[in-house]
């Protein structure tokens, strides 16, 4: 395995390092002639009488020189140990060749043209094209010009009813924060100042006369982690000042919300306005918009439950909702008199999780079984016509247009099998292939199947697990364990080419459906919440156990990932089972769950997680896992590799940089714990592909290395 001498590992502000490498026993050895630990300061908070330490709190100052410094310190190393991987720069020319390949969108139908997203192979960011009827297809809109380094991306793409004007969101090096910039279609020129300073929205037109966006007003201190904690919808009216627009909904203490949307119905007639306090629940209100100056409509006034209007015809509206209905329903009511009481059932609860989506004059109702997903066609008479045929076992995209079309677009994937795109004929329910995938990648020589395993307590926990054919089980194959476990999100089987090549090199890919998700509804989601968040973790050191007992692997070739709130899914379980994987990676992770809800938006997240000041049982209790808390001197940890963006609003990477810090002061073992730091990069959305290739090259290298492959069985990149 990789030794590091002189761990920890950070050279410090105003402190050089000398990085030498060699080669000994087939391995580079890196050694720290000079360096220095992470400054440590006298922070100490005070939680129901119980002092807590927090010396790295000065790593949360995104604005000071020394914490600049120290992301440069950290990354000098970090790159300087992956350089030293013989088989790095292979293992990035193969992604490239898997990477390159045509890439299209299902097409959809505004004003006069039919507009698609195309990505030729290895584009930074996906091209907007357009055509009229037969026509040859037009460039409409390019991110890739935004910006030099390709990080400006777009985001939310909005057409007025009549196709004339569009209005376009962009993100400038990953940030959540967006400027919307507002064109006419056909000459394709900007009619007034964008409107700027605007997070977590979408674009409502209002015929053509203007638009609804959501924002916050700018927080003082740092846009990228001050908090943020009331949100608002606005109107924008075309040829006014943004200092014009007009608050809809969040302007007075009643009405405040972390998270505030609004949609315009399909007919142009109402605006549904949904509000909500943290990331689960909402309250929904309705505004005719065809009456001057009509009320707010209230039809939920709390936030128990979700609830969301997926469309209309006149006054009768169809909402979708969990409430007395955990797994979900669709429900009818009149616009004049909207509350709960007055509900009818249209499509009733099932023993599975139902979401719903409209187009063509019909509605589609998709269930999860198991994960995966099954899909039946509605009238709006509430019968049920029939089932849509799937190419198989996965998951489908929602179903969906406007009420007119003939035509409805799908795509279908799995683990093994890149997305397809379909073409529904709505009259006839019959499918056929619209757009097959380019990727070159030979899905019938793998295999991805569906296992179940008994977590703590005996609770069946579903697992798909993928790779080549003929694997053979000796406990010696490198395999990635994935996954997230919360915010009631399902993860369902997808192809993702960097997971291509994993598995063309041996690798196995297994994803577990833990509790904290919204596999099996409302009671599983909550199963993983707050005082039951263990839950989760166990959930997934049992699904490792599950791989390691049926010798698809052992503790030496296990690597463990999540992303956000997968990544503090990492950090708990390498805390506290740091021998069961040989390889943890945390990316852009919740990591301090004492201080997570101080940053940006995410008091948002405390349905899911609780907060520190809630109670002492609370406190206890988050404290007991929060990975940068739960880094004990004196224990060898997995090889680590934490990643995050310098942009990153949403999970802050002051979690990622405190938690690495950790790490490297009390590493006890040799394997190195390092910290990769994106510039010019956040979450993840827009993230050019170039940077997306180089951020899977490194994390498989090194997964592969600290596994201990000095070769790999890599084609050739030509």
């Amino acid at each position: 395995m990789t030794v590091l001498k002189g761990v920890p590992l950070l050279g410090m502000l105003g402190l050089g390092f000398l990085l030498s490498a060699c080669m000994e026993n087939g391995e580079p050895q890196v050694d720290f002639s000079i360096y220095a630990e992470t400054r440590k300061g006298q922070v100490i908070d005070h939680y129901f009488d119980t002092p807590v330490a927090d010396p790295y709190r000065w790593l949360e100052d995104d604005m000071s020189l020394e914490t600049g410094a120290w992301v440069a310190a950290q990354n000098a190393v970090t790159f300087g140990y992956l350089s030293k991987i013989p088989y790095r720069e292979a293992v990035k020319k193969r992604l490239e060749v898997l990477w390159d390949y045509e890439k299209v969108s299902a097409p959809f139908k505004e004003g006069d043209y039919t507009y698609f997203y195309r990505n030729t192979g290895l584009q930074n960011q996906y091209v907007v094209y357009r055509h009229a009827d037969n026509g040859e297809p037009e460039v409409f809109l390019d991110p890739n010009t935004f910006s030099e380094e390709g990080t400006t991306s777009l985001s939310t793409l909005s057409f007025s009813n009549d196709g004339s004007l569009a209005a376009y969101s962009i993100s400038e090096a990953g940030s959540d924060w967006r400027k919307i910039i507002i064109i006419d279609v056909e000459t394709k020129q900007r009619l007034e100042a964008p409107i700027v300073d605007v997070k977590f929205s979408g674009i409502a037109w209002n015929g053509q006369d203007g638009f609804f966006y959501s924002s916050y007003e700018k927080p003082e201190g740092s846009e990228l982690s001050a908090k943020t904690d009331q949100h608002k919808l606005y109107y924008h009216k075309l040829g006014t000042a943004q200092q014009q627009d007009k608050i809809i909904f969040g302007g007075t203490p009643e009405q405040k919300r972390r998270y505030v949307g609004g949609n315009v119905t399909e007919d142009g007639r109402y605006l549904v306005i949904s509000g909500a306090v943290s990331t689960s629940g909402n309250d929904l209100y309705l505004k005719d918009l065809t009456v001057p100056n009509s009320p707010l409509v209230t039809i939920l006034d709390d936030t128990n439950s979700e609830a969301y209007v997926i469309d209309n015809i006149g006054t009768q509206l169809y909402i979708v909702t969990d409430r007395d209905a955990p797994n979900q329903r669709m429900v009818t009511v009149d616009a004049a008199n909207p509350k709960p009481e007055k509900w009818e059932d249209f499509i009733v609860e099932t023993e599975h999780v139902l979401s719903a989506s409209a187009g063509g004059g019909y509605f589609f109702a998709e269930y999860v079984v198991d994960a995966l997903s099954e899909v039946y066609q509605y009238d709006y008479q509430g019968n049920r016509l029939g089932e849509v045929e799937l190419s198989g076992l996965g998951s489908v995209s929602a179903i969906g247009g406007n009420r007119e079309d003939t035509k409805l677009y799908y795509s279908f994937t799995n683990y093994n099998t890149p997305p397809t795109i379909f073409e529904l004929d709505v009259e006839e329910n019959t499918s056929t292939v619209f757009k097959a995938s380019g990727a070159a990648f030979a899905s019938e020589d793998y295999i991805s199947s569906q296992h179940f395993y008994a977590s703590k307590g005996g609770v069946q926990i579903p697992m798909m697990i993928t790779h080549k054919k003929g694997l053979i089980l000796d406990g010696k194959n490198p395999t990635i364990l994935y996954g997230y476990g919360g915010f009631n999100i399902s993860l369902t089987p997808s192809f993702s080419i960097a997971n291509a090549f994993w598995l063309e090199q041996g690798g196995v890919y297994a994803v577990p459906n833990l509790r904290g998700g919204g596999e099996y509804g409302k009671r599983w989601h909550d199963a993983g919440t707050q005082l039951n968040k263990q839950n989760v973790f166990d959930d997934f050191i049992a699904a490792a156990e599950y791989l390691i007992d049926n010798d698809y692997t052992s503790s030496d070739y296990l690597a463990i990932n999540g992303r956000s709130n997968g990544g503090l899914l990492v950090g708990a379980v390498m805390t506290q089972r740091p021998s069961l994987m040989a390889v943890a990676l945390p990316d852009v992770g919740v990591m301090d769950m004492l201080r997570y809800h101080t940053f940006t938006a995410g008091a948002g997240w405390a349905y899911d997680y609780g907060t520190a000041e809630q109670s002492p049982e609370m406190f206890e209790y988050l404290k007991g896992y929060s990975p940068v808390h739960n880094v004990n001197q004196g224990i060898e940890y997995p090889a680590t590799l934490v990643t995050t963006g310098d942009h990153d609003d949403r999970v802050v990477p002051a979690h990622s940089f405190k938690f690495a810090a950790q790490l490297q002061e009390k590493q006890a073992g040799q394997s190195p714990t390092l910290i990769r730091i994106e510039t010019n990069a956040g979450h993840g959305s827009g993230t050019p592909a170039s940077k997306t290739i180089e951020q899977y090259a490194d994390k498989f290298s090194f997964t592969f290395f600290n596994m201990g492959f000095h070769q790999l069985p890599l084609m050739t990149a030509e």
